[in-house]
């Protein structure tokens, strides 16, 4: 990032960076502070915390992680946006789900990028939404139309009596059965990641999206829904 300022400058974007992964949370402020253009006032690992900071230091912009402890960034947005009703909203994120594209948007966000953004272009996007630009990562474009439409095209009128919908056992991907048949034998999130040689970062991101396809809200849950349906 660029660390130089013009004469007469603007006063820095003052930001709220919001992730649960302090390691990453930590390296963000720090590319952040090496810039002039932009002043990080507070951080938060949870969504609780942050609308708190919102509401205190009402910042310009806030960087907001969808994956927070018991709630879904996306889902936090309603609340951040009453706590500062001028900051904008970034989601900074690994999901490149449609479906929390198109919520992010739905409530109120003005960018959704992905974490594999590099530090001049995030910095790049932040200073196009103060601008009141809309930015999202160039591998969520063609999603973005997707969005759109499910945002825009109301529900057509069923013709006749709906049948009953299908297991959404059948929305997990491979990776999502094969946790969730770990989940039902009872193992954690570092057993599961240590048998399948993955992150336990990926294994949680995975185990937040098997509760949110099967409408669910706990493991115990899981563990219970997979036995009754035999995956195990």
């Amino acid at each position: 990032m660029t660390s130089s300022l013009t004469s007469g400058a603007a006063a820095p974007i003052r930001l709220l960076v919001v992730d649960d992964h302090t390691l990453f949370r930590r390296g963000l402020i720090a590319l952040l502070a090496a810039d002039a253009r932009f002043a990080v006032v507070a951080e938060a690992g949870d969504a609780g915390e942050a609308q708190r900071h919102a509401q205190a230091l009402q910042p310009d912009l806030i960087l907001l992680d969808n994956h927070l402890p018991g709630v879904h960034g996306v889902d936090a947005l309603r609340g951040l946006k009453e706590a500062a009703p001028k900051a904008r909203v970034l989601m900074l994120t690994v999901s490149e789900d449609e479906r929390d594209l198109a919520a992010a948007l739905r409530n109120g966000a003005q960018g959704y990028l992905l974490k594999t953004i590099d530090s001049e272009a995030l910095a790049a996007s932040i200073v196009r939404s103060m601008r009141g630009e809309s930015v999202v990562s160039p591998e969520m474009t063609a999603k973005l139309v997707a969005a759109f439409q499910s945002l825009n095209t109301p529900p057509a009128a069923p013709a006749q009596a709906p049948e009953a919908p299908a297991d959404p056992i059948v929305t997990l991907s491979p990776r999502e059965r094969e946790i969730l048949r770990h989940i039902a034998r009872g193992a954690s999130n570092k057993e599961i990641a240590r048998a399948l040689e993955i992150a336990e970062t990926t294994v949680k991101i995975h185990v937040q999206h098997i509760l949110r396809k099967l409408n669910l809200s706990s493991r115990v849950q899981a563990a219970v829904y997979a036995t009754e349906r035999g995956v195990n």
